[in-house]
Order: structure tokens, then sequence, then C-alpha cells
């Protein structure tokens, strides 16, 4: 399994207007073969910086993800909402272990 984890910006005034893109292409990507999870978050001290969390059975179904429709829409709006900072990595996972 891999994780994804990172981070990206918008501008504070804006995440209200992002919210219908995010929501569409977190629905759209859940519905994925291999998506385990998927998941944007507002930080609550840094107003605009959004955390990304997402799990994929494998390297081939995230591949797979960037290529969807869905993905390309997001991409295409979230330049005109001012995106910036972008910063995501990926890395297997092993065993799980509950804290």
């Amino acid at each position: 399994m891999l994780i994804v984890s990172g981070r990206f910006r918008l501008p504070p005034e804006r995440i209200a207007e992002a919210r219908p893109a995010m929501a569409t292409v977190i629905a759209a990507s859940l519905a994925e073969r291999g998506c385990r999870a998927y998941s944007y978050a507002e930080d609550v001290v840094e107003p605009g910086l959004v955390r990304v969390h997402e799990e994929w059975d494998s390297l081939e179904a995230l591949r797979a993800h960037f290529a969807t429709p869905h993905m390309r829409q997001w991409q295409a709006a979230r330049e005109t909402l001012g995106f910036h900072d972008r910063s995501v990595s990926a890395c297997e996972a092993g065993e799980r272990i509950s804290l």
C-alpha cells in the first residue's frame, strides 16, 4: 500500500469557493479502483493550508488516478483559485500498527 501525504495552499478567502471542486475530486477519487482513502483537511491554525492524505493499493493505481478526467478538472480549477505551495510525497507502507 502507498500512503500519500502532503499539503497545498489556497488564498484563505478562496477556500469556500474551492470546497465544491475539492468535494467533487474527493468523491470521484474514492470511487476509483485501488483507492482506500482520499481526503483534504484545512489546517485549524494556518488559514488556507490544506493537508492531503491518500491511501492507494499500488503505484499503478496512483498513476492511473493522475490520468483521470476528474483529476484534470481539479488541476485546472485549482489554478484559477490561486493554488500554490504544493508539497506531496508517497511512501510504501508495511504492516499497519494501531496506536
